[in-house]
C-alpha cells in the first residue's frame, strides 16, 4: 500500500452502471461513445455502497477545459484533492478479481474516510493498468 496526493479537484462528467458489476464495461463503452477521446484524458471509476449495501458505480471521465457537456445526459461530479491510500496494478485484465481484492484490503486502512469512495485512476481510454485508491 503507497501513499498518493491528488495535488488539485479533477472535474470529471459520468454515467451511472444500472448493475454492478455487470453492466460496467457497457457504461464504459457508452460514456466513450459520447465523448471525444482527446490525449490526456483520464477515466475513472468511483464507487461506494448505498443506503441498502448495494455498489453504486460510476464511470467517468475527465473534464478537459475545451470541453462543454452542458446539453447531454452526463452528470457532472468532482473528485477532491486530498491523500489516499493506493494500490497500482498493471493489466488488472489478468486477473478478473484484483481490482475487488485490492478494494477489499484498501477499505481496511486505518485512516479511512467514512465518507470517501473507491476511485478507479486510468491514464486513458485503453489503459490496462490502473491505480486503486480510497481517501484517508
Amino acid at each position: 500500500m503507497e501513499r498518493y496526493q491528488i495535488a488539485q479537484n479533477i472535474e470529471v462528467v459520468f454515467l451511472k452502471a444500472a448493475n454492478f458489476p455487470h453492466d460496467v464495461p457497457a457504461t464504459y463503452e457508452q460514456l466513450h461513445a459520447l465523448i471525444p477521446d482527446l490525449p490526456g484524458r483520464r477515466y475513472f471509476g468511483i464507487s461506494h455502497p448505498d443506503s441498502t449495501g448495494t455498489i453504486q458505480y460510476k464511470a467517468a471521465a475527465e473534464v478537459l477545459p475545451s470541453d462543454d457537456f452542458s446539453n447531454t445526459e452526463l452528470q457532472q461530479f468532482t473528485i477532491e484533492k486530498g491523500d489516499f491510500a493506493a494500490e497500482y496494478i498493471v493489466n488488472h485484465f489478468k486477473d478478473s478479481n484484483c481490482i475487488g481484492d485490492t478494494f477489499k484490503a484498501l477499505l481496511k486502512h486505518p485512516q479511512l474516510d467514512p465518507n470517501g469512495y473507491c476511485l478507479e485512476v486510468y491514464k486513458n481510454y485503453t489503459d490496462k493498468d490502473v491505480h486503486c485508491m480510497v481517501r484517508v
